[in-house]
């Protein structure tokens, strides 16, 4: 019987773990720089909190189950609808604004899998909850531009719109709630054709040939700050969008008070979601080509839409897994580092139980050291300490130990030097 992975995983072996980790340890060193706080939140959740979110169609894309009390589970697809829901259960009404916090852990969708989708992948990510916008918004944006630079990801491009600049002319023309969501879904899409049929086909979703003509000119608007001025005179002769203009004025201000520098404002930059309502971005890296979109977010009021008091909240979500196929086609391979500080060598049987004391004194004082466990050769060792990359070895023979004193071997300058047993683990800290 042949047992392999399910489809749309992933097995990670120890050098690909390392280089998550790495990356990993990288964006927590950042987000914490910020003030943010780690939380955790339940692998499954009540299904409820999915369909209330993203409405009942997304439970196709789910893996949802009855467990034996026949209550409506599933893993989770994402992890901001678990963190509002952490919000109402532990802290609307005992925590102090704003509130920073971030995550990063697994999630799950039933799709096709390809290149850069799985249907298990990785998400790490953060929320402010209750900060004055649009000083938040500066600050969130900031956070994840220093969290990809310091990846050595160079080439990624941040878009950023303001949604309620299309809202407020939807408001102005009297769409419906439904015909908005309708037309969000195919702007959020980024399928200019099919925009373009959608607004001015044969049977054009929205009833309003000059709505329609004025959308399309928006969403074409993409460059730098310059393009405000064609957002302006657009939008001239309806009030209903001229503040969330002004917010993202204000925005870019703060922007260069933050040290963001590098950005675009793209007003076809979306969301198919209701309780999104102002500042939206996305983040690409044109090298990965069709799965170049690395990360989204932006403010929304989610928590109203479970029935809790109306905060503002902004957040974004890195997918993992694509900035791990960032970090591989921009950066340099760099050969690692041996996973430990120290091996352990025994010349021979006789003197076996010394070096188990040995390796665990290192052990416990924090030094990654491993020992020989099947009695291999004293060539075999060093044959293995050489293909491991170690840069130190300790030689424990006989002669060295009823001196109290063992060799350590330079695997780089192939030097060696007799220590004291009882001043090894200054010397290997270089205290």
């Amino acid at each position: 019987m042949e047992f392999t992975r399910p489809r749309g995983t992933r097995d990670f072996l120890f050098d690909e773990m390392r280089q998550r980790k790495k990356a990993e340890s990288t964006l927590r060193n950042i987000f914490e720089n910020y003030g943010y706080q780690e939380i955790k939140t339940p692998l499954f959740e009540e299904l409820k909190l999915f369909t209330t979110k993203s409405g009942e169609e997304i439970v196709d894309q789910l893996y949802n189950f009855k467990d034996k009390s026949d209550r409506e589970l599933t893993l989770r697809p994402e992890i901001t609808a678990p963190v509002a829901r952490l919000y109402l259960n532990e802290l609307e009404k005992t925590a102090t604004k704003p509130i920073k916090l971030y995550y990063y852990g697994s999630c799950f969708r039933y799709e096709r899998p390809q290149k850069g989708r799985f249907r298990q992948f990785w998400q790490f990510g953060c929320e402010l909850i209750g900060a004055k916008t649009p000083q938040g918004e500066a600050e969130v944006i900031a956070l994840c531009t220093d969290a990809i630079n310091a990846l050595g990801i160079t080439t990624a491009d941040v878009n950023i719109n303001h949604l309620g600049i299309i809202r407020g002319l939807f408001k102005h023309f009297e769409i419906s709630t439904e015909t908005q969501r309708e037309i969000m879904v195919v702007i959020d899409k980024g399928d200019k054709d099919l925009l373009i049929e959608s607004l001015s086909g044969e049977n054009p979703v929205i009833d309003n040939d000059e709505l329609n003509q004025i959308l399309l000119k928006l969403i074409d608007l993409v460059g730098d700050k310059s393009i405000l001025g064609n957002v302006e005179e657009l939008i001239a002769p309806y009030d209903e969008p001229k503040e969330a203009l002004e917010e993202l004025k204000e925005l870019i201000a703060l922007l260069e008070n933050f040290k963001v520098e590098n950005y675009t404002l793209n007003l076809g930059v979306a969301r198919g979601l209701d309780y999104y309502t102002g500042i939206v971005f996305e983040i690409y890296v044109p090298e990965l080509g069709a799965q170049k979109q690395i990360c989204g977010g932006g403010s929304y009021s989610l928590v109203k839409v479970f029935g809790g008091q109306e905060v503002e909240s902004t957040g974004f979500a890195l997918g993992f897994d694509r900035l791990m196929n960032a970090i591989e086609e921009l950066t340099e391979a760099e050969e690692l580092p041996s996973h430990l500080d120290i091996y352990v060598a025994p010349i021979s049987d006789d003197v076996r139980d010394k070096a188990y004391e040995i390796t665990q004194i290192l052990r416990r004082n924090d030094i990654k050291a491993d020992v020989d466990l099947n009695g291999k050769k004293f060539k075999k060792l060093m044959n293995y300490a050489d293909k491991i990359n170690v840069e130190k070895i300790a030689i424990i023979g006989a002669k060295d130990l009823e001196q109290g004193k063992i060799t350590i071997k330079d695997m780089n300058s192939g030097n060696q030097e007799l220590i004291d047993i009882d001043n090894i683990v200054e010397y290997i800290k270089g205290e």
